[in-house]
């Protein structure tokens, strides 16, 4: 068996690289290291570390209907948002990856242009053109809005899925005499309760957390958390903060992992 000899130059440059990307990764993670302990504080003021330790703030603001509020109306959106761009996507994602047809590309790089446009430029122009059709401030538009950027999200996690899925079952199916629709619902979206799932969960934290837009389209009385969250921030620097923040964290980290559980191994090709 032939012995691998390896430059002590490649040694070097791999413990660099490592050294960098723990660097980065510290980084990206030291405000988490100080909100997190900060949610546990005492209530009257931001402080780090803690002089003492208590869920009082997580008490506050489930007891507080200036949070409850937004808290409702962003849960109201999320569901609402999600679902809608469940019923679009799905069907989307399904015949990008199994049909050929002519602008292909064209319709996918369409769906998939929000990942792209900044969220601020989507913004502004849904604002324009809610304002015009006379549906800007409602809850319908901040649901239109993140329909838009929560939808290729899950054209993607749909796509990732169908490209795994044996098409031989699907022949069969239309062979037994099924049709597309009855192949579609009994063969096909059994086997992708994974990517289903998946993209759900994608697709609610995703208009969950969203700011740009939902700050542009929201009126007085659809005030969702994070733009509550904002305000504070801006005018009082509630404590209260802190304890929304390492809620929601909490909460992008369980989706995370069960996303990635769900999705592992599965490639994606539009």
């Amino acid at each position: 068996m032939p012995t691998i000899i390896r430059d002590p130059r490649s040694r070097r440059y791999q413990a660099l690289g490592t050294g960098l990307a723990i660097a980065i990764y510290f980084f990206l993670l030291a405000p988490l290291l100080v909100a997190i302990p900060m949610a546990f504080g005492p209530t009257n003021s931001l402080t780090f570390p803690p002089s003492d330790y208590s869920l009082d703030l997580f008490r506050i603001f489930f007891n507080s209907p200036s949070w409850l509020g937004p808290l409702s109306e962003s849960i109201k959106v999320a569901f609402a948002a999600m679902s809608i761009a469940m019923l679009a996507g799905v069907p989307a994602g399904y015949w990008i990856a199994r049909h050929e047809f002519i602008g292909k590309g064209l319709i996918s790089g369409v769906i998939m242009s929000p990942l792209i446009v900044p969220h601020i430029v989507i913004a502004l122009g849904l604002f324009l053109y809610f304002s015009y059709v006379r549906i800007g401030g409602t809850t319908l538009s901040i649901v239109l809005g993140h329909v838009m950027v929560t939808l290729p999200f899950v054209v993607l996690m749909i796509v990732a899925g169908v490209n795994k899925l044996d098409r031989n079952l699907e022949f069969g199916a239309e062979l037994m005499g099924a049709g597309p629709i009855r192949m579609f619902l009994t063969v096909v979206i059994p086997q992708l309760v994974p990517s289903l799932v998946a993209a759900a969960f994608i697709a609610f934290l995703g208009s969950f957390d969203e700011v740009a837009i939902s700050w542009f389209l929201a009126g007085p009385n659809t005030i969702t958390l994070p733009i509550k969250m904002y305000n504070d921030l801006q005018w009082e620097l509630s404590p209260v903060l802190a304890a929304i923040s390492a809620m929601l964290t909490a909460i992008s980290l369980l989706v995370s992992i069960v996303a990635i559980a769900l999705r592992r191994g599965t490639s994606v090709d539009l």
